[in-house]
């Protein structure tokens, strides 16, 4: 490996994470805080392997796909496993949309000041 790539590999872990919160998904008191970090082109690489047209065409299935990947709670746990599929794709189509959408948005400056 490079020393480049030792670097970027490096400064990797401390590169900004973004939140958003669900409501539907919390536990009646507050709303679920899911946490990720920006979408990879190891994360496409991973999707588009089973779903061909993701990057022109986005199924909802590989919408979940990406959300499944990349959610994680506070500490960095993941949220979803592939069981969870079937229980996303029931989901109202506007709720994954929208959860889709803010994993490829930037991260804002006030969610930089924050973290």
């Amino acid at each position: 490996m490079s020393i480049l790539s030792e670097r970027i590999s490096a400064n990797r872990a401390s590169r900004q994470h973004k939140s958003t919160t669900v409501e539907e998904w919390g536990d009646g008191t507050s709303p679920l805080q899911i946490f990720f970090s920006g979408v990879t082109g190891q994360d496409i690489d991973r999707v588009t392997r089973k779903h061909k047209d993701f990057l022109t065409n986005p199924s909802i299935a590989s919408m979940v796909e990406l959300i499944i990947i990349k959610a994680e709670d506070g500490q960095g746990e993941k949220l979803f496993t592939i069981e969870d599929r079937k229980v996303l794709l029931s989901e109202p189509l506007n709720l994954i949309a929208d959860l889709f959408g803010e994993m490829f948005s930037p991260i804002s400056v006030e969610e930089q000041e924050k973290n």
